[in-house]
């Protein structure tokens, strides 16, 4: 059977790992402690925080049938929050979430999605891949300490744009392209209230402002009581202040959440900042994925189409897909 490696243990690389295992031998490799990629869920007992993705939807009957077997093992659950829009620090539009429209979020938290997709796959964690080189037979992989991690037929990284051109070799033939993709990052503060919080919402949708996001984290199915509350940064923002210490982004960010609200939420019992420096991207046109069958290579993820969980999903299998047609 082929071997091959995929560069990354969020939804593009998983969704490709999960349909390829069956054709290959695939080893997906993560330089995080864990699976999920933006997924991703902190803990600070006894508050909890998905510091990444909030939710998701699924518009395609692809992503449908994907998730259909973690809504029956209750993987997933239908977050029916209150959502409100926020312009000029007015509440400008309300409207209650349910199943009608499903907004899905990970139970108990949003890696679960990460965790239940791994189950029997071969995934290394806690290594970067920062060398993919071609060879005579294939490719070969070494970490950041120039550790070799093994000889593959084929390589698809399944990371952000910029940290993709860092390690494929500038010959490859959709070097170009990934180069030229960029990807926004994003500040993510996390608040613990031991009292609790009284919003007349759960989820916020703000504009105008230098946060874009106010989530109600504890309300989502199955957290811990212990209230918590979400707050990421604009897209923008982050940017433009991707340097910015993060005490001081944190101070920040707690200001204008305060304002926003209407509520001084600097008696928070937990205060936490987390930043994302690949966050998010522009809606893009085009392929859905890179590949190269002539070089056995190829690159996914959800910067390709737009910076979404199903946009990652698409990536992921239509370059799963790809490679199947030819094997």
């Amino acid at each position: 059977m082929l071997n091959i490696a995929i560069i990354g243990a969020g939804l593009s690389g998983l969704t490709a790992a999960n349909i390829l295992r069956e054709h290959a031998n695939v080893t997906v490799f993560d330089k995080a402690k864990g699976p999920s990629g933006r997924l991703a869920t902190r803990r600070a007992d006894p508050y909890g925080f998905d510091h990444g993705c909030q939710f998701f939807s699924a518009k395609s009957s692809a992503f449908q049938d994907f998730l259909a077997p973690m809504l029956r093992d209750g993987v997933l659950k239908c977050w029916n929050a209150t959502f409100v829009e926020i312009e000029n620090r007015q509440i400008t539009k309300s409207r209650q979430w349910d199943a009608q429209k499903p907004h899905y979020v990970g139970s108990p938290s949003m890696n679960a999605v990460g965790k239940y997709l791994s189950q029997g796959l071969n995934i290394v964690l806690g290594t970067a891949v920062t060398t993919v080189g071609k060879t005579p037979t294939g490719w070969l992989l070494r970490d950041d300490i120039g550790q070799e991690l093994g000889q593959f037929d084929w390589v698809i990284s399944a990371i952000p744009a910029q940290q993709a051109a860092k390690i494929w070799p500038g010959d490859t033939s959709f070097y170009g392209k990934i180069k030229t993709a960029k990807m926004e990052g994003c500040f993510t503060l996390m608040l613990g209230f031991e009292a609790g919080i009284s919003l007349d919402y759960q989820a916020a949708l703000v504009r105008d402002e230098d946060i874009s996001w106010i989530s109600v984290n504890s309300s989502k199915p199955d957290r811990n009581a212990a209230a918590s509350l979400l707050v990421h940064s604009t897209n923008s923002w982050a940017t433009q202040h991707d340097n910015m210490d993060r005490n001081d982004a944190l101070q920040y960010l707690l200001e204008q959440v305060s304002l926003v609200i209407g509520q001084d939420l600097s008696h928070a019992d937990h205060k936490a900042i987390h930043q994302w420096r690949y966050a998010n991207c522009k809606k893009r046109s085009g392929a859905t994925h890179f590949i190269d069958h002539d070089s056995r290579s190829g690159a996914c993820g959800d910067w390709l189409i737009r910076g979404r969980a199903e946009a990652a999903f698409t990536s992921g299998f239509s370059i799963a897909q790809d490679i199947l047609s030819r094997l």
